[in-house]
């Protein structure tokens, strides 16, 4: 088995499903002690079951500050430091203007912008030197798309954290960067859509992909191991992985 990462203590929030699971499992899989978090038990419970020993998961919300001392809390009884925090959990809409509530602006910056914010806060203390945080934006950032203009706005705002987190924490020696994921097969769609509105949304998304298909988590999971860990002269920069959407 690969023990690239053996003995390294990471944090992922929004680890249970999707690409932050893919993360924790290729972490976990080489040799790494994973804390993951999510807002739902029974799918924390079935990934941690697939994860295995060197992994312990922390339900709560990320938009709670007291849900985020609670991780803080638990992240030093279970592993002391850390050396990499994946700021992944986030929550997406496909709302028109004139229809988004300001119930659910607030919601979406709550968790994707204050969340994130906040995680990186309340960890920061237990970060050790060199450790590398993982910020997840989103090729709508760059891209103006249709009826994402609250969520896309969110993750532009985690771009510009990934460089002043990154300034601020640089003299401890931790960087701070960003992957920005373009159209990623994780199997959320369906749960703000209808079957047949998930397959109109994915075919437009293929057919104007320069690559003519949809990404994995996995691909996403390496890009941000890699900044993580391996990309020790990197710092408040953004890594895309998006099959040239954003870039061609």
């Amino acid at each position: 088995m690969n023990d690239n990462y053996r003995g390294k203590n990471v944090v992922i929030t929004g680890g249970s499903s999707g690409i932050g699971f893919a993360a924790a499992e290729l972490l976990v899989n080489a040799g790494a002690r994973v804390v993951i978090t999510g807002r739902s038990r029974e799918t924390l419970d079935a990934a941690t079951e697939r994860l295995g020993d060197n992994a312990f998961a922390v339900r709560g919300d990320v938009a709670s500050l007291i849900d985020l001392d609670s991780l803080a809390a638990s992240v030093r009884d279970h592993l002391g430091t850390v050396d990499a925090l994946f700021v992944n959990a986030g929550i997406a809409s496909a709302t028109p203007l004139e229809s988004v509530t300001e119930k659910e602006y607030d919601e979406s910056f709550a968790v994707n912008v204050k969340g994130a914010f906040f995680t990186v806060q309340k960890i920061a203390p237990l970060l050790s030197p060199g450790a590398g945080v993982v910020l997840t934006t989103s090729a709508v950032n760059v891209v103006g798309m249709a009826e994402t203009s609250v969520y896309a706005a969110g993750k532009a705002a985690l771009r510009s954290l990934a460089r002043s987190l990154s300034r601020e924490l640089l003299p401890r020696g931790i960087r701070v960067n960003a992957v920005s994921p373009g159209p990623i097969d994780t199997g959320i769609l369906g749960n703000t859509m209808s079957e047949e509105e998930v397959e109109q949304f994915m075919a437009e998304r293929v057919a104007e992909n320069p690559m003519q298909r949809f990404g994995n988590p996995d691909e996403v999971a390496k890009a941000m191991v890699f900044l993580a860990f391996d990309a020790t002269y990197t710092a408040g920069a953004e890594f895309v992985v998006d099959g040239g959407m954003t870039q061609l």
